[in-house]
């Protein structure tokens, strides 16, 4: 499984509504954090667990579901997390 596959199975707990996984890798090569094979990610993610969270508690569910992605496969994440009525 790719790891773009691997994220969207991943946060597929937190119920989004929306979800959208970027590989930037390829615009990082040659980057530390790329050639120890962690890849460069953005996500955008709609789910209602985000609501009435702020900004850094919508990013720590996006984080906690990664789990262990953090520490390897991913090596740089930017996240867009809204709820459906943002």
């Amino acid at each position: 499984m790719s790891t773009v596959a691997t994220i969207k199975d991943r946060l597929a707990t937190l119920q989004p509504s929306y979800l959208d996984v970027i590989d930037d890798s390829a615009q990082h090569a040659g980057h530390a954090g790329a050639r120890d094979g962690g890849g460069h990610y953005r996500v955008h993610i709609v789910s209602e667990r985000f609501a009435g969270l702020a900004t850094m508690a919508r990013h720590r569910l996006v984080y906690d579901a990664l789990g262990t992605l953090m520490n390897g496969a991913i090596h740089a994440l930017s996240i867009t997390a809204r709820t459906p009525a943002e």
